[in-house]
C-alpha cells in the first residue's frame, strides 16, 4: 500500500483550511488548487466522467466491469481541514509506536502522551503518521480522499475485482458545515453513498448530532469605573452571565455518546460590547429544540436582570440527524458491516458526535452513512492515524463494491 501512504503524505502538505467567514465556495483558494490536483490524478489513473465545477466539487466514475444490473453507489470525502488548528506547512512523519510517549517534535518537546490519549495503547508496535505537533495532520479528511483514490486505482488496474458503476466525489468546506450545500445529487447519480470521514477502525455511523450555531451580540454601556454605579452595563459581565446560565455538565469535555452540549467557540468582550459564538448539539430532536429555546430564554432573563436590552441572539440550524433517512435503508449499513467482517475488522456502530456531509446529503435524497478512515484526535495538533487502519479502510471500501456486485 505504498501508493496509499505516499498519496496521503502528499495531500496533507497542501493547505486547504476552510474559512468560516468566507462567502464564496470554496471559501479558500487552497481547496480549489487541491481539487484541480485531484482532477489530474483521477485522469492519470483512468477514471471517467471527471468533473470540477466552479464551487470546487470534484466528481468522477469508476466504470462497471460486470454485465449484471448493479446499483450505482458512491464514496465521498472532503478536501478542507478544520480552522480550529493550523493546516499550513504540515510536516507529516511516520513513527513506530513502541509503547512510550511519542516524541513528535524534539525541538519544541511536543509528545503524543499515552496519559493524555490512552487509546494509543491499541497501536503498540504499529506505524503511526503524525504531524510535528505545531499543526493538525489533516487525516480529517485527506485520509478519506487517499483511501478512496487508492481503492479507485486498484479497481481500475485489476479487472478481476467485480464491481458496478461507482461514483466518487470530493467536497469543499465540510468543516464549516457547508460541504454538501451545493452538492448536485442528481449529477452524482448514485442510489446511495458512504462518506469516508470517520475515526477509529471499524466505525460505521448513521446517527449524528442535530446541529445549530448561535451568535450573540451584546451592547453594553461604558462609563468611568469611578462613576459607574447605576450607570455602567458591562458587556463582559453579561457574557459571563450567559455562559454561567447554561448547564455546567452539558459541555463537550463532560459529555459522551448520545449526550448533547453547548460549546462556546468564541467570546470577545469589552465593557462596551460583546460577542459570543456557540455550537448547540443533540442527537434527540426534542432536546435539540429545547437547548435552542433555553439559550434564548436565558438571554431574555439576563437582559431584564442587567437592564441593558442589548442582547441579540441569532440561531442558525446547520444540519440534522441522518438516522431518520438511513433507518428505512438499513441494508446499506448492513453491507458495510459485512464488508468489515470479511476484512477482519470488527464493526463499531457509533453515533457521530459531530456531523458529516452525509447528514445533509441524506436529507437531499442520497442516503449516506459514514465509514472510518482510521484517524484520531481530529482538529488537533495531536491528530494521528495508524497506517494499518488506513490499509483496512481501503480493503473495506473495495469489499463493499464486491458485495454490491454479487
Amino acid at each position: 500500500m505504498e501508493s496509499l501512504i505516499n498519496r496521503f503524505m502528499k495531500y496533507v502538505t497542501m493547505e486547504t483550511t476552510s474559512d468560516e467567514d468566507g462567502v464564496k465556495c470554496p471559501t479558500t483558494e487552497g481547496q480549489m488548487r487541491f481539487a484541480q490536483q485531484l482532477v489530474e490524478e483521477l485522469k492519470s489513473i483512468g477514471a471517467q466522467e471527471i468533473s470540477l465545477d466552479e464551487n470546487g466539487y470534484v466528481m468522477a466514475t469508476i466504470p462497471a466491469n460486470t454485465d449484471k444490473e448493479v446499483p450505482v453507489i458512491g464514496f465521498i470525502s472532503h478536501m478542507d481541514t478544520s480552522p480550529e488548528a493550523s493546516g499550513k506547512n504540515v510536516k507529516p512523519q511516520i513513527v513506530r509506536f513502541s509503547g512510550s510517549d511519542i516524541l513528535i517534535n524534539k525541538e519544541k518537546n511536543i509528545s503524543l502522551s499515552m496519559s493524555d490519549f490512552p487509546e494509543t495503547e491499541a497501536y503498540l508496535g504499529q506505524d503511526v503518521i503524525v504531524s510535528d505537533g505545531t499543526t493538525l495532520l489533516g487525516a480529517d479528511d485527506k485520509a478519506g480522499i487517499a483511501e478512496i483514490m487508492t481503492m479507485a486505482e486498484n479497481l481500475l488496474k485489476d479487472n478481476s475485482i467485480p464491481h458496478g458503476k461507482i461514483r466518487i466525489a470530493f467536497t469543499p468546506d465540510e468543516e464549516i458545515g457547508r460541504g454538501a450545500d451545493l452538492f448536485n445529487v442528481e449529477q452524482f447519480g448514485a442510489q446511495w453513498a458512504y462518506t469516508v470521514d470517520g475515526g477509529v477502525m471499524g466505525e460505521i455511523q448513521y446517527e449524528n448530532f442535530n446541529a445549530a450555531v448561535a451568535e450573540i451580540h451584546i451592547t453594553g454601556r461604558n462609563v468611568h469605573p469611578g462613576e459607574a454605579k447605576g450607570k455602567m452595563i458591562n458587556a463582559s459581565r453579561v457574557a459571563a452571565a450567559i455562559q454561567s446560565s447554561l448547564p455546567f455538565s452539558e459541555v463537550p469535555e463532560r459529555t459522551e455518546g448520545y449526550e448533547g452540549f453547548f460549546h462556546t467557540l468564541e467570546m470577545n468582550c469589552s465593557p462596551e460590547k460583546g460577542y459570543m459564538k456557540m455550537l448547540i448539539r443533540d442527537h434527540d430532536l426534542a432536546r435539540f429544540e429545547y437547548k435552542k429555546e433555553l439559550l434564548k430564554k436565558n438571554c431574555e432573563i439576563i437582559n431584564m436582570q442587567y437592564g441593558c436590552g442589548g442582547i441579540e441572539v441569532k440561531i442558525r440550524d446547520q444540519y440534522f440527524n441522518m438516522k431518520e433517512k438511513i433507518v428505512p435503508n438499513m441494508h446499506i449499513v448492513d453491507i458495510a458491516k459485512e464488508a468489515m467482517l470479511k476484512c477482519n475488522v470488527i464493526p463499531q456502530p457509533l453515533p457521530i458526535r459531530g456531523g458529516t456531509d452525509g447528514a445533509t446529503l441524506s436529507f437531499k435524497g442520497l442516503p449516506c452513512p459514514n465509514i472510518f478512515t482510521g484517524g484520531m484526535n481530529f482538529h488537533s495538533r495531536f491528530e494521528y492515524i495508524p497506517v494499518n487502519s488506513m490499509i483496512a479502510a481501503v480493503n473495506v471500501l473495495t469489499e463493499i463494491c464486491k458485495i454490491v456486485a454479487k
